[in-house]
């Protein structure tokens, strides 16, 4: 056993090779202190772990142990370790710093310097090269879990078609790749032509496009990316395989060195294919990258096939509210129609309130009705009790006769006991006379009753009453007629025009007063214009409250032909 002296040369333990005879303790010496024996020195340091260089007090190295040797073979005694090798560790020697950590020959290396008696220091390095891949390996964990979560947040809120194609391609870029493409077939009727939506570090916002049917063919894995086939090992592609690119990239993106492919699953096959291209000045991707993109795409590929999902039921759900609504009321001679319509819900334009006209030969049967319920389901009665009307209108076109053919139907349908629902309604049928006057007769079926506004403002209701249609087999239905002069209007209208202003405040009218209040005050309005005021009316009075789906129609003799 040797100890390195600054010289270089070697003193033998003992100077003999023997072992060194105890050394006695002076009298009141400290019992901790440890025996003055170089060897024993030498094979505490070289014990340790942790490289230890140690300088003596004009900054030469003096002594290093057996890690140190191993991890800084650069360090030699009596070199000045302000000038060694290592630049870190000779940086914090010239600045007297009390550490460094920095990168040398591929290792990460940290040290610690501390001062010793005699203006000597010690300096403590340690390799800490796999404690610095567990941090990258964690940041890089995080980060990929954090894209994960931020791209399915975004993904989730892309209910349109196009929506999720772009943030497919923006959420990409630059995290996983330079340049992101997704080739998808777009719905029918569409070309069938494979459609692409681009984004990339150089331009400033996402671009779609029609690629050449042939590049399906001819890059590598694409036809089974788009076939729904999962890759297996790493995409090799060559230099012309690359080239064909070109069609894909933009102007100046550069030459592109790594593309990766992946299938866009949906529930039903694949919505698509997603290529990541990275520059050669970029590294490649690596098992843990083509894992994120496989994971990415997979994400990307549900929220299209769920927006493509969400398209179809918005297509369907606009044909079926189109056919639902009250239609627009045709023209008939010297007779002015007009109607108002509103529905309870945010997101639907349709719910169990109608009205609609019929062109007669002597002038038009009109009607308006109320079915139980709100939404889809009361829309749904409407349809069939609107249809109804159109079929059995061609054989009865009596108001009170008419009532009780509808309500035959409605109780005859197969689920007539299982829905429970039942309408009420007005049919009213209006003769324009040869003094510019206009005959109207009117039934019931429990619906609230008509209102005339004479043209001196007089309001009167038409007391029909009735008992609601689809409700009874035995149900008694109830008719009147009514006269109408130039300047004269017959209104009628919905509970839910009425409900808003239910007089629940203190001092409040009811709803009806109101109604006729309003009514009163439009004396002289045409009846377009008449029912539109009536509507902003009605607006002001829930007052927070929401109201029921409404609806009015009003009838008034028309210009002379």
């Amino acid at each position: 056993m040797s100890v390195t002296r600054r010289d270089g040369t070697a003193d033998p333990v003992g100077g003999t090779g023997r072992p060194r005879p105890p050394v006695r303790r002076p009298a009141g010496a400290s019992r901790s202190a440890l025996p003055a024996d170089p060897g024993l020195a030498r094979e505490l340091l070289d014990g340790l772990a942790e490289a230890v260089v140690i300088t003596d007090a004009a900054g030469l190295v003096a002594l290093v142990n057996a890690a140190a040797t191993e991890l800084l073979p650069d360090v030699t005694p009596g070199d000045a370790l302000a000038g060694c090798p290592v630049p870190a560790l000779a940086r914090a020697v010239r600045d007297g710093a009390d550490g460094f950590e920095s990168e040398h020959r591929g290792r990460w290396l940290r040290g610690a310097r501390r001062a010793l008696a005699g203006g000597r220091h010690a300096w403590y390095v340690r390799d800490v090269t796999e404690e610095h891949a567990r941090d990258d390996a964690l940041l890089t964990e995080r980060s990929r879990t954090a894209f994960l979560a931020h791209s399915g947040s975004r993904l989730g809120l892309s209910l349109h078609r196009e929506q999720a194609l772009l943030a497919t391609v923006t959420l990409a870029v630059p995290y996983l790749a330079d340049a992101a493409v997704v080739l998808h077939h777009p719905a029918p009727p569409a070309d069938p032509s494979p459609h692409w939506h681009r984004h990339t570090d150089v331009e400033p916002a996402p671009v779609s496009g029609v690629a050449p049917a042939e590049l399906t063919t001819t890059l590598p894995r694409l036809a089974e990316a788009l076939a729904g086939e999962r890759p297996v090992g790493p995409d090799r592609w060559s230099g012309a395989d690359l080239a064909r690119l070109a069609p894909l990239l933009p102007p100046g993106f550069g030459a592109p060195g790594t593309v990766l492919v992946n299938p866009m699953p949906a529930a039903a096959g694949t919505a698509g294919a997603l290529l990541l291209v990275r520059r050669t000045d970029r590294a490649g991707f690596d098992g843990r990258d083509a894992e994120l993109a496989r994971e990415f795409a997979a994400r990307a590929g549900a929220a299209l096939a769920t927006a493509e999902l969400y398209g179809a039921q918005a297509h369907l759900a606009r044909v079926l509210e189109s056919s639902l609504l009250p239609p627009d009321l045709p023209n008939v001679p010297r007779l002015a129609v007009a109607g108002g319509y509103r529905a309870a819900g945010d997101r639907l334009r349709i719910g169990g309130d109608f009205y609609d006209l019929f062109p007669t030969a002597r002038g038009a049967l009109f009607a308006i009705g109320d079915v139980s319920g709100r939404g889809v389901g009361a829309a749904v009665l409407t349809g069939r009790v609107r249809q109804s009307l159109q079929t059995l209108r061609l054989v009865e076109q009596r108001p009170l006769a008419l009532l009780g053919l509808l309500n035959r139907a409605l109780l005859d349908a197969p689920d007539a006991a299982r829905r429970s629902q039942f309408t009420s309604l007005l049919l009213g049928t209006g003769e324009p006379l040869a003094d510019g006057g206009l005959h109207i007769r009117i039934a019931g079926g429990g619906h609230p009753a008509p209102l005339v506004l004479r043209a001196d403002g007089t309001v009167t209701p038409v007391r029909v009453g009735g008992m609601p249609v689809g409700a009874l087999s035995a149900a008694r239905f109830v008719e009147a007629e009514v006269r109408l002069d130039p300047g004269e209007l017959l209104l009628t209208y919905t509970d839910g025009v009425t409900g808003g202003g239910d007089g629940t405040g203190p001092g409040e009218p009811s709803g009806e007063a109101r109604l006729r209040a309003a009514l009163a005050a439009s004396a002289g309005l045409p009846a377009a214009a008449l029912v539109d005021r009536l509507l902003r009316v009605v607006d002001e009075w829930p007052a927070g409250r929401g109201h029921d789906d409404l609806a009015m129609l009003a009838v008034s003799p028309g210009e002379p032909a």
